[in-house]
């Protein structure tokens, strides 16, 4: 096996995915993801904490998009133009780096298990903090700020179910802006 072939990152999560759908992630195993893509579990374990990560990595880089998208909007931007460029930035991001066939198969694998599933609202709830924490520092207020960092979830969240779903083709950036458009309506919505 290699020992420091490149691009052992991205085999080995190439490898991980396949076994995932093809084993069931528990009985998947490091050793076996290592063997697929052909370097040493000692390589695993360089590139990823544990076979839970390799379905998480680059988590950290999509909240800094999310984040960076806020720091970087000009200084007379209003709150509905710094989640949009939130979104669309964070949107762009996702579907650029793996697509949504890579998107569709890593949800199926999450889905299927509780324990991931659990991982990924973790994930959910620190994107929803960060961008919270990014809009007071850009002066919006702790509790506007923390509506605004859900909401952003939630729209999120709501277009890439919509995204991955079998017959959808619609981008997930025009997704995420009908999204937003909804929640204006609702919000202009009569009360009975």
């Amino acid at each position: 096996m290699a020992r420091w072939a490149p691009g052992a990152s991205d085999r080995l999560q190439r490898a991980a995915m396949e076994l995932f759908a093809e084993d069931g992630f528990e009985a998947t195993t490091v050793a076996g993801i290592a063997g697929r893509a052909g370097v040493t579990e000692r390589t695993f374990f360089r590139h990823f904490a544990d076979k839970r990560e390799v379905l998480f990595a680059g988590e950290e880089q999509l909240e800094a998009v999310f984040v960076d998208a806020i720091a970087d909007a000009p200084a007379d931007a209003s709150l509905a133009g710094l989640l949009v460029a939130a979104l669309d930035a964070g949107g762009r991001a996702l579907q650029d780096v793996r697509g949504r066939d890579f998107a569709r198969l890593r949800n199926e694998i999450i889905t299927a298990n509780e324990q991931l599933r659990e991982r990924e609202l973790l994930k959910l709830a620190k994107l929803s903090h960060a961008v919270a924490a990014a809009l007071v520092a850009r002066g919006v207020a702790d509790v506007t700020a923390c509506l605004a960092g859900e909401l952003v979830v939630l729209v999120f969240k709501t277009a890439f179910d919509r995204w991955i779903a079998p017959d959808e083709t619609r981008d997930l950036v025009d997704l995420q802006r009908e999204g937003l458009a909804a929640i204006s309506d609702l919000t202009r919505a009569e009360t009975v």
